[in-house]
């Protein structure tokens, strides 16, 4: 256990060839789940908790560290488990995140181990699993199913973002030029996908939507085999990095290796936003990237890269 609590902000700058480092752990029983190392900022010892008055159910508390006042969120519970008994508390562990441009920390039964994975591993929920699932993929870790929670669905219900972009922005989007091609959406979380498709449809777009970057590519593949460009189908992609198949470092590597994608723009769009590398959207061939979620942000951002080609 040790080994795990100290090694986690050391490994938090891996970055590799369409890998990642899942951080296990358990809420109540046996089952596994897993996070992204790239999103923990720090693993403790379940600290003493301050009750918020008026707060979620969810909501546990919050805890005074380093400086900073921090939500604890019950991760079991707000998946639909039962919560972690208040006897239990000082025996738990809270993982510190950042998403979205938010610190919060997730109250967990206890933390299990770090897994370097390859993406090819982490694989989407099963067809039937219902829109109501709260998991963006799974994957098998010694024959053992690890479920990978969309924490981006839990704090669209905790604590909702503004999704809507403001009536000025919505206004400028109104007087420009109609005609442009789609933009190209790859996320694997429903909920992203949703946010960012109302925002973009606010100024005048249409968005194709795809689940990961193994069905974008092959989408981008499928429609240029006539001898087409990517740009004569789509103005820009806007691609999620986390995602199971194929990650968004590896969508665009590929996209600028073929000559039919290669002059397709990327633009990275992550909730990683506290350990970003932005030496890796260098390396890959990104033409940009942005921190989830301001709609009013990425609104502006898509209207400036379309008038400027």
């Amino acid at each position: 256990m040790a080994g795990v609590l100290d090694s986690v902000n050391q490994r938090t700058q891996l970055v590799g060839q369409n890998r990642l480092e899942l951080l296990l752990f358990r809420l109540r029983g046996r089952q596994l789940y897993g996070i992204n190392v790239f999103k923990v900022k720090e693993v403790l010892q379940c600290p003493r908790l301050s009750s918020i008055p008026n707060s979620k159910t969810v909501v546990r508390g919050v805890a005074h560290i380093r400086g900073e006042t921090i939500p604890i969120i019950d991760l079991g519970m707000s998946i639909g488990l039962s919560g972690i008994p208040q006897e239990d508390l000082a025996t738990s562990f809270i993982i510190i995140t950042e998403y979205n441009r938010k610190t919060q920390g997730f109250l967990v039964a206890g933390v299990d181990r770090i897994m370097n994975m390859n993406w090819e591993d982490i694989l989407p929920p099963p067809k039937g699993a219902g829109k109501d699932v709260y998991l963006t993929a799974v994957t098998k870790i010694d024959d053992k199913l690890v479920e990978i929670i969309d924490v981006e669905k839990i704090l669209s219900e905790v604590s909702p973002l503004r999704e809507e972009v403001t009536e000025a922005i919505a206004s400028k989007g109104a007087e420009r030029v109609p005609g442009h091609k789609p933009v190209l959406v790859v996320d694997d979380s429903a909920v992203a996908r949703r946010q960012i498709e109302r925002c973009l449809t606010a100024i005048g777009m249409e968005v194709v939507l795809k689940n990961d970057g193994k069905q974008a590519y092959e989408y981008l593949k499928e429609i240029t085999e006539d001898g087409s460009k990517a740009t004569d189908h789509f103005e820009l992609v806007i691609s999620d990095v986390e995602m199971p198949e194929m990650d968004g470092y590896t969508l665009v590597t590929r996209c600028k290796s073929d000559p039919a994608l290669s002059d397709l723009f990327v633009m990275l769009h992550t909730s990683l936003s506290g350990v970003f590398n932005k030496a890796m959207v260098q390396k890959v061939g990104a033409d940009d990237f942005m921190a989830k979620f301001s709609p009013d942000e990425l609104a502006e951002r898509v209207m400036e890269i379309i008038d400027r080609e």
